[in-house]
């Protein structure tokens, strides 16, 4: 499992930067990692916490997350709460303490070797720092750089930290003068990293980021997000549906009458949020409005004397009644289930409220996000024009009553005028949140994260860089130590392969093994071959590949100094094979030599597996020695055991393409997804070539494994479903242990392209029985069956011009070529097929030709690869008694009998041997 690591210097279980660590984390949550969050308690020493067990605090954030936190932090000598508030006094602020300078160092040492050995054990691949560059522990700060650099460069990692700080809000309200004064010379300032990318929450915060350290390169503006929906919708459909809605006890429980206009503030209860101007205005509005109700959401306990003044001035203005104050509520989009009073959140009051108000101190709130929640929930505001208002919102045409700070420290006439106009005009609110909703959703929309931290945090790629291997995986412990030590391996002509050339991109399929750490020590053992693990949360062999190649492909356009005009190549592999040593610089020289999209490689089995079993060795040999010829001639179709892809041949036909397929009542994605990308790639007219030299060993196990139902005319599936059974026990034949859902198919164990899995390494199966004589027939039967409508007729369907090559045209002779170039012309016209993507396009016209052609076709085969070829296996019962004159027709609609799918099951699903 790959894991992020989140790090919030925020001491609480929830809070703004909390609740944006989530919003966050859960793109990579989405993206298959497992979600780690220390709360900071062994960081913050003025919340009183440090070194307290976790309690309740779980349940207050997504069941996705796991709380975890430093191993073994609080036995570093001297590390604790009193020496923390001590450097930050003595220090910090004022500016003196330098004796205390040595235990700072010591300590960090000590803290950094922990976090390191943390992360090692967890097996972190990012990590997340919120608000990191608070002051309040710069003992903490400096071990925490010290680890990043020591972790990022065991591992290669690149830049895999995100060190956010929410607007650097400890330089809000400067005047208290609690972390020195600018440019704060005894905190530790950001550091150029390349395993770190900064973000600030807008450009304003970037610009005083970087005029407080003004050489930082590697800063970026990365917006807080919000889920936009329409709380009053929820509202309005229960509402007219005469049910009882969700939400409507919300009134009642705070003794809100149903029909008063309601305005909310949710924010905590501290005299630099001036709750006392919301009290004001709320005095002010005029009779005409109504009877007005403020909710105040937010902790009464945490400043008493703040809230009993509040209290007060409520009663002195009369207005008591209609001010309440609500408790803590469950944050709005934090993603935790409803723990605020009686189960009520932020979002509830949103539904219920006309307007939402922000009327906090000028200089105190750095960014605003109750006005981005309201703007997202579709709610009008009004707020003050605080220091960054305009920054975040108001330059970018948010509208809103605002009260200018610069006309008196309370609500003006003017503006509770403003006010009170909303409040009556339900059209003007509605118009106002509509626009709000709109504009709010392209600036701080959900799927801005993801692409800015998509663009963000791709892990750079060397200038000479030509080719990425990409290695899908799922439980591959036993088989993974030799397939990486293959891959570094790799040699040229003149002795071992430039590691430069290329690098390892390893797809973790949710592997529950030790696939992953076992991907990770090799990393660390082999610093000179680049290895990146990516995860692919989807199930399947397709989804990893394209997940694979669709991560090199992005990052290899971003090579710096890369000469634009050199071809870059994404390469298949399978972690279940072996490839020879010189299988990536054959592939590199073919490629490069020629025009050819896709470079293909040639296959091979040990003999010595299969000792004792020539009647099953016959007929691998005879099929191989088949592909042999007929891949020489037409460029054959791409393998996951083994291919290359022009990059730019790869993007313009939209990437490897994920086809699904019911099995068992679910939807899973089909295996055959390097057959189909060939056929695409040839379709859009584009070249293949097959590469001899580029040899890859094929672990046997894919051969027991399926023999059984090779030899009943049934492996891969059946009625035209490919699917495959997990390899998973021994590496011999009958694992159906499934994949992670324990479905027999869902996982990435695949003759025919898929990763497989295994208990060994190309494991030793002389010791197993040899086929009989029928068996050895209908295996063989079989596999010709499955080979010789794609891999002979299946080209020159594609791609007819191909029929114009002598050596073509010499294998098919004169007659046989000019009607097959006849007859794919009719059929495709007859048939109006233009894309060959789906599957099931390009199967039909095949198995038609193979029908109508099969006695010459063979007669081919036994003259150019020998006579043991034999002669067409017979014919599906229903068509031997059919008329030679309607032999054509039925065969037709044998073939695109898509109801019982007979000529599926006769041909069989899967590539075979």
């Amino acid at each position: 499992m790959t894991v992020l690591w989140g790090i919030s210097f925020d001491a609480t279980p929830i809070s703004g930067v909390v609740v944006e660590f989530v919003k966050t984390a859960r793109h990579f949550r989405d993206r298959g990692y497992e979600v780690h969050l220390d709360l900071g308690y062994d960081v913050k020493a003025d919340k009183n916490a440090f070194f307290r067990p976790y309690r309740d605090e779980a349940v207050q954030l997504p069941d996705w997350i796991r709380l975890d936190r430093v191993d073994e932090l609080s036995e570093v000598p001297g590390y604790d709460q009193e020496f923390v508030a001590t450097v930050l006094r003595e220090y910090v602020r004022d500016g003196a303490g330098a004796h205390l300078l040595p235990r700072v160092h010591a300590a960090a040492e000590a803290v950094a070797e922990r976090l390191v050995a943390t992360w090692e054990r967890r097996g972190v691949s990012f990590v997340m720092v919120e608000n990191g560059t608070l002051p309040e522990n710069i003992t903490y700060t400096t071990a925490l750089y010290s680890a990043i650099e020591r972790y990022g460069r065991r591992h290669r990692l690149g830049p895999f930290v995100l060190w956010r700080d929410h607007d650097l809000m400890w330089q809000s309200e400067p005047g208290t003068g609690k972390y020195g004064t600018f440019p704060y010379p005894s905190t530790v300032a950001p550091v150029n990293s390349p395993y770190i990318r900064y973000v600030a929450l807008h450009e304003e915060a970037r610009r005083r980021t970087l005029e407080w350290v003004p050489d930082l390169k590697n800063i970026t503006v990365l917006p807080n997000t919000f889920a936009h929906t329409d709380t009053h919708a929820d509202t309005r459909t229960h509402a007219a549906g005469g049910e009882e809605r969700e939400r409507a006890g919300f009134r009642r429980h705070f003794g809100i009458p149903q029909d008063a206009p309601l305005i909310a503030r949710f924010t905590r209860i501290i005299p630099q949020k001036r709750i006392d101007r919301d009290i004001h205005l709320l005095a002010r509005l005029p009779e005409r409005a109504g009877d007005v109700h403020l909710f105040v959401a937010g902790d009464t306990q945490e400043a008493p004397d703040e809230h009993a003044r509040l209290v007060r001035l409520a009663e002195s203005l009369g207005v008591a009644g209609r001010v309440v104050f609500g408790g803590r509520l469950a944050p709005h989009e934090s993603g935790v289930p409803a723990a605020g009073d009686e189960g009520h959140s932020v979002r509830d009051l949103l539904a219920e409220a006309q307007l939402a108000s922000f009327l906090t101190s000028y200089d105190y709130e750095s960014y605003g996000n109750p006005v981005g929640e309201a703007i997202a929930s579709r709610v009008p505001y009004l707020t003050t024009r605080y220091q960054l208002y305009d920054t975040v919102y108001g330059d970018r045409g948010f509208r809103a009553p605002v009260m200018e700070l610069t006309d008196g420290d309370l609500p003006t006439a003017a503006f509770v005028d403003s006010v009170a106009e909303l409040i009556l005009d339900e059209r003007k609110r509605e118009q106002m949140a509509d626009f709000n909703h709109r504009l709010g959703k392209r600036h701080f929309g959900e799927d801005t994260a993801g692409e800015v931290l998509d663009e963000l945090f791709l892990p750079p790629m060397g200038e000479r860089t030509r080719m990425s291997v990409v290695l899908p995986v799922y439980n591959e412990a036993a088989n993974l130590p030799a397939v990486l030590a293959s891959l570094h391996g790799q040699c040229g002509p003149d002795g071992p392969l430039d590691r430069d050339l290329y690098e390892v991109v390893l797809v973790d399929n949710n592997s529950t093994d030790d696939t992953v750490a076992i991907a990770r020590r090799f990393a660390a053992d082999h610093p000179d071959l680049a290895l990146h693990i990516v995860p692919e949360p989807e199930q399947g062999v397709a989804c990893a590949r394209k997940t694979g190649m669709d991560f090199a492909a992005q990052r290899s356009r971003r090579r710096a100094g890369a000469d634009p005009e050199q071809r870059f190549y994404l390469v298949s592999a399978d972690a279940d094979c072996r490839v020879d040593a010189r299988w990536l610089w054959e592939l590199l020289s073919a490629m490069d030599a020629g025009k050819a999209a896709i470079g293909v490689c040639d296959y091979y089995y040990e003999p010595e597996h299969f000792t004792g079993r020539p009647r099953l060795w016959d007929a691998i040999q005879r099929t191989l020695r088949c592909r042999a010829v007929t891949f020489s001639l037409f460029g054959g179709f791409p393998d996951g055991k083994g291919f290359a892809v022009d990059r730019d041949a790869y993007e313009k036909v939209g990437g490897i393409e994920i086809f699904y397929q019911l099995q068992n009542g679910r939807f899973v994605n089909h295996l055959s997804d390097d057959w189909d990308f060939g056929i695409l790639v040839r379709g859009s007219g584009e070249d293949i070539t097959y590469v001899p030299a580029s040899r890859v060993e094929i672990n046997p196990r894919r051969v027991n494994h399926a023999i059984d139902e090779v030899i009943t005319g049934r492996a891969y599936g059946s009625d035209g479903i490919i699917v495959m059974r997990d390899i998973r026990i021994d590496g011999t034949a009958g694992g159906e242990s499934g994949g992670p859902d324990g479905d027999s198919g869902g996982g990435l164990g695949a003759a025919d392209g898929g990763t497989g899995s295994g208990a060994a390494s190309l494991p030793e199966t002389a010791s197993l029985p040899d086929l009989t004589e029928e068996e050895a027939l209908q295996a063989w039967e079989f596999s010709v069956k499955d080979f010789t409508p794609k891999n002979t007729i299946l080209p020159v369907l594609l791609t007819p011009s191909l029929l114009d090559d002598d050596a073509v045209a010499e294998f098919f002779g004169p007659s046989l070529t000019e009607r097959l170039g006849r007859r794919i012309a009719e059929i495709t016209e007859e048939m109006r097929v233009v894309d060959f993507t789906p599957i099931h396009s390009y199967k039909t016209p095949s198995y038609r030709l193979y029908f109508e052609f099969a006695d010459e076709i063979f007669a081919r085969l036994r003259a150019t690869v020998g006579e043991d070829i034999g002669h067409p296996p017979p014919l599906p019962p229903c068509l031997r008694d059919v008329p030679q004159e309607r032999f054509t027709e039925f065969v037709r609609y044998y073939c695109e009998d898509r109801e019982s799918g007979e000529a599926h099951n006769y041909f069989g699903n899967g590539g075979v041997f």
